[in-house]
Order: structure tokens, then sequence, then C-alpha cells
């Protein structure tokens, strides 16, 4: 169903609750709209109460995990994300999301088993490859970074930051035509590559 606007969604949802208190997906769904027009309080109350009547929405505990973040808060963030995996195995956003904050915070092979995870339930998470390219970057495992950013490429292949990375690690392993191509696309892409970079790679050009 289409609806005209963020407040007529908003509207309906409300509805729907005062015919249904009791319905998790309406509480969801109208945090959701909140979210839209950035109503992040009453959102987070709304996630709330469709946790209460459906506990095992685990989009809602994603939800939960991101304002969160926006808090600067990654330990909410990802405490909310495991659950998230608790309520629903397999649930390929909430590894991600979990490799994600753990490479934000420095434990890269903690991140690199939930990404590989992330990416084995779903094959098409480009998000999730190139954080766990990054990872494999940190770790000095150059040929898995190049493969899956190669593999992001060819899901996506305008996706600038997966070009940054190429890039990076074409330059670790001294293969700078490489890492030129790379480079130059990333930038065409509107991507701002690191001065130090765009100086290593003069020298080759």
């Amino acid at each position: 169903m289409a609806y005209a606007n963020a407040e007529e969604f908003i509207a309906k949802q409300r509805a729907a609750i005062l015919s249904n208190p009791e319905c998790g997906t309406s509480h969801f769904n109208l945090a959701v709209g909140l979210l839209g027009i950035k109503q992040y309080e009453e959102a987070e109350k709304e996630l709330h109460e469709a946790l209460l009547y459906s506990p095992t929405l685990a989009e809602a505990y994603v939800q939960l995990g991101g304002l969160c973040l926006m808090r600067g808060d990654l330990d909410g963030c990802l405490n909310y994300n495991k659950d998230a995996t608790q309520v629903r195995p397999g649930f390929s956003i909430g590894y991600g999301n979990i490799g994600f904050v753990l490479f934000q915070k420095g434990n890269i092979e903690e991140a690199i088993v939930a990404l590989e995870k992330a990416i084995s339930y779903n094959s098409r998470f480009i998000q999730a490859y190139t954080t766990l390219a990054n990872a494999y970057l940190m770790k000095g495992m150059l040929d898995k970074s190049i493969e899956l950013n190669l593999k992001t490429l060819d899901i996506e292949p305008n996706f600038a930051i997966a070009h940054n990375n190429l890039a990076i690690a074409y330059i670790e392993k001294q293969e700078y035509k490489n890492a030129i191509v790379h480079a130059d696309k990333a930038s065409q892409l509107g991507y701002e590559i690191s001065p130090e970079i765009l100086k290593e790679l003069e020298k080759y050009r």
C-alpha cells in the first residue's frame, strides 16, 4: 500500500494500534515512520513496545541498535544486534552490524567471525563484504581482502568504497597499475581518496 507521506503512514499505524494495542508489528511500523521524521525518542519507545508484544522481532533490535550508534553507544548497538541474532539465528543484518561495531572497537578477529557469518547468510550483503575486506586488510590478509572487494564489485560495480579498498590493497602488494585503475575509478565515483594514496600513486603514473 502506498502512502502520500510519512504523516499519513504514521496516522495509519496509530489507528491500527488503537484497534489492536498488542500488535507488535504495528508498533514497529509506527517506530519506522517516526524514525523517518527524526522523532527518535518516541520511535525508541515504540520499538520497546513492539518487542514487548513480539519478542522475536529481530528488526526492532536492529533499529534500537541503530539509535545507540547515533548516540555513539557502541556497546548498546552491539548488545541489541546480539539480541537480534539470538531471536533469529541466521539474521545476516544482525551479524553484519555486530561485525561493524567490533571492527570500530578494534576487535578485528571477532569482527571477522561475525562478518563471515553475515555473508554466509546473505551472499549479496555488500556492506558486510567491504567491512570484512577491511578487516582482512588490517590483518595483512591481502589476497582475501582483494577477493572480497572484487566480489563486492561483481554485485555493485560502482561501489566506490570497494574501489578505494582495492587501491590500498594493491599498493600493499606493490601492484601499482591495478591500484591506479581502482583509485581512479573511486575518484570518478566521487570518493575522496586520501592524499597519501594519491601521492604514492603519482610515482607510478
